[in-house]
């Protein structure tokens, strides 16, 4: 719904534009030559204003404004943490400029099912989730979109899509999957045949590409990649570019052995390191996969294992510089080195005049990268090298205390079946939305 803030002055302009034009007089070749009732003494009502943003795109009949894509790429910019070049704007425009045409046309699909999201129910799932995502409250997080050009308007119609297209899916294509027992039960024989064999926790960024704009969807995955590589949230990105109705959990895909993964993706996961993105063939066009973790399927996992931890901390102040803390860093390192025990860190700590955090509960695979392997190979007592940076400080953790990780079980019938029936139904939506769009009245400005 658009409001006309001035609507007197609308009136009266309407008014004057449809007084009756003077009568028109023949020229001499005979041709009637319209004549302006233009008196003297008239003045403009209103003005242009060069800032009036006009439908980019009609989406059968719903209109997509200049405005709703500069608060969507606002918000996509802001999630990232990336500067996007100037050179590329136009391109990321465009990406988001299609996905608001199938959001629209998932709110439109779920509105002609006479499945509705009630505005209210909308601002209260707003409200619920500013806290826990944004860390502010509502009203900071509305003075925070607007400083970033963006606006809450443009976040709640995500989640109106999101929340109409989970229901229309929940009910036209839900109870069509049908998953047997002994589907389940051929997983599971495979499993135990498996156990052992490495596992995949995985993310997927999924872009659908047709022969003719394959060229465009690679380019595409190239400057998310690019976006990515610079320290974007992959999570951030599935959201706002992924086909994949896994897009609505940051294109999270959970564990996955090779068998669940079509024969491009598997071979890709298969070569790749913990953290590594790349970019494959997937059937339908291309997906950006990233492996956040691998492990034994149905077997203990070391990285599992549960710490008790003594973090002692050494800190610089502002603008030293690398040449200057090398010394204490050394220090640090060989005094840290000698720790037999977590009894004795507190006083070596003391005399390092560095500071002392006890932590407990820790998982070896929450660490980063890096200490994870270095707390594998450590005994109870030792310490680990200094990590860190000039910046943040360097610090050294010691094990106190080390819990053996549970025993691994293999999925229970009903995850497995879930889980075919999430893929399933992820396949489906694919072919809804193409349906969709294949269907749709869409004219671009």
């Amino acid at each position: 719904m658009y409001f006309v803030k001035n609507f007197p002055a609308l009136l009266a302009l309407t008014a004057i534009l449809i007084t009756p034009i003077a009568a028109q007089t023949v020229a001499d070749g005979g041709v009637a030559e319209a004549k302006l009732n233009l008196p003297d003494g008239q003045q403009l009502f209103g003005k242009n204003d060069p800032n009036l943003r006009r439908a980019t795109a009609v989406v059968n009949g719903d209109i997509i404004t200049g405005t709703d894509v500069d608060h969507r790429l606002a918000l996509t910019l802001d999630a990232s943490g990336v500067q996007v070049p100037d050179a590329e704007r136009d391109a990321v425009r465009a990406q988001i400029l299609s996905n608001l045409v199938d959001e629209t046309l998932k709110i439109q699909e779920a509105q002609s099912n006479e499945i509705e999201v009630a505005d209210l129910e909308v601002e209260e799932y707003y409200a619920r989730i500013v806290p826990q995502n944004f860390k502010r409250t509502v009203a900071q997080n509305e003075a925070y979109l607007a400083s970033i050009g963006a606006s809450s308007t443009s976040l709640k119609r995500q989640i109106k899509g999101e929340l109409a297209w989970s229901r229309l899916l929940r009910r036209n294509v839900e109870p069509q999957i049908n998953v047997s027992d002994q589907e389940v039960l051929s997983i599971i024989e495979r499993i135990n045949a498996n156990k052992g064999k490495p596992e995949y926790n995985l993310s997927e960024i999924y872009l659908s590409a047709t022969p003719e704009n394959e060229a465009q969807v690679a380019e595409t995955a190239r400057r998310i990649v690019d976006q990515l590589r610079q320290g974007g949230s992959f999570a951030a990105y599935a959201r706002q570019y992924s086909e994949a109705s896994t897009a609505v959990v940051g294109g999270d895909l959970g564990w996955l052995n090779l068998g669940q993964l079509p024969a491009s993706l598997a071979q890709a996961a298969a070569n790749m390191e913990t953290g590594q993105l790349v970019v494959v063939p997937s059937p339908g066009g291309l997906s950006l996969l990233l492996l956040k973790d691998k492990r034994q399927v149905a077997t203990a996992d070391a990285r599992d294992s549960v710490l008790s931890l003594k973090q002692i901390a050494l800190n610089f102040p502002a603008g030293t510089t690398v040449e200057n803390a090398k010394p204490l860093v050394d220090q640090f390192q060989s005094e840290t080195q000698k720790i037999n025990g977590c009894g004795a860190a507190d006083e070596m700590a003391i005399n390092l005049k560095a500071e002392v955090v006890n932590r407990d509960g820790i998982r070896i695979r929450d660490l980063p990268g890096p200490l994870q392997e270095a707390m594998l190979a450590l005994q109870v007592g030792r310490s680990t090298p200094p990590y860190g940076s000039i910046e943040d400080g360097v610090r050294v953790f010691v094990i106190c205390g080390r819990d053996s990780p549970p025993d691994a079980n293999a999925p229970s019938f009903e995850q497995i079946m879930s889980s075919i029936e999430e893929d399933r139904v992820n396949k489906r939506a694919r072919i809804y939305l193409r349906d969709l769009r294949r269907d749709a009245i869409i004219s671009f400005n």
